[in-house]
């Protein structure tokens, strides 16, 4: 299934309008935050969105560079809004459905709520391409909605956020956290686990060889 509705501008504002009452969002981005190495100098942000992950890596981390990547008009609008002024963030427009451009020697690559938008064989892909991003013993984070087990959970948690079955994003390409760990080990990460969760929301990390 390849629906994509991001590139509508009602879709992203709906969003938008709801991004911050997420519950349990601030645990899983503070978790994030702990993963970002000190001396990080170069980080890349996948389907940054309005920019607000990038945003909370950047307090802690002021000295570092930054490129932020998305395809949604209005998602690119409100991050160059957002970082305008900043000379340390370049905001570029790149679709995750196709390949990464040929970006190297990153300390950290973060993403947050936007992969699982990716039919499965594109995930993966993406995966290695992501491994081929990183620096030497760079890390990636990625914040992510994830399949629950069953039917009845995944029901449960739409609930919990205020959705159902019947108006949930029909973009969304869930894929269980055991068969993404597993790919990101047999890509070649270290040290990959799942750091965070709560339902369908999980914070998967791996770092480069």
């Amino acid at each position: 299934m390849r629906v994509n509705l991001w590139t509508s501008t009602e879709h992203a504002l709906d969003y938008l309008s709801r991004a911050d009452s997420i519950p349990h969002r601030v645990e899983g981005e503070a978790t994030l935050l702990e993963f970002i190495p000190a001396t990080a100098k170069r980080i890349l942000d996948l389907g940054t969105g309005d920019g607000r992950l990038l945003a909370l890596v950047k307090l802690d981390h002021p000295s570092t560079t930054a490129m932020a990547i998305d395809f949604s008009p209005v998602m690119l609008e409100a991050a160059r809004r957002r970082f305008a002024g900043d000379r340390s963030i370049t905001v570029v427009a790149h679709n995750l459905e196709d390949p990464l451009p040929n970006l190297r020697n990153f300390d950290a690559v973060v993403s947050s709520f936007a992969i699982h938008h990716l039919i499965h064989e594109r995930k993966r892909a993406l995966y290695a391409e992501i491994y081929a991003c990183l620096a030497p013993g760079g890390i990636f984070c990625n914040l992510e909605h994830v399949a629950s087990v069953t039917p009845e959970l995944h029901e449960e948690f739409l609930h919990r956020i205020g959705y159902s079955p019947e108006t949930e994003d029909p973009s969304n390409k869930l894929l269980d956290l055991e068969t993404q760990l597993r790919w990101l080990r047999e890509i070649g990460f270290r040290d990959v686990d799942c750091h965070w969760k709560w339902r369908e929301l999980a914070l998967l990390t791996g770092r480069r060889t």
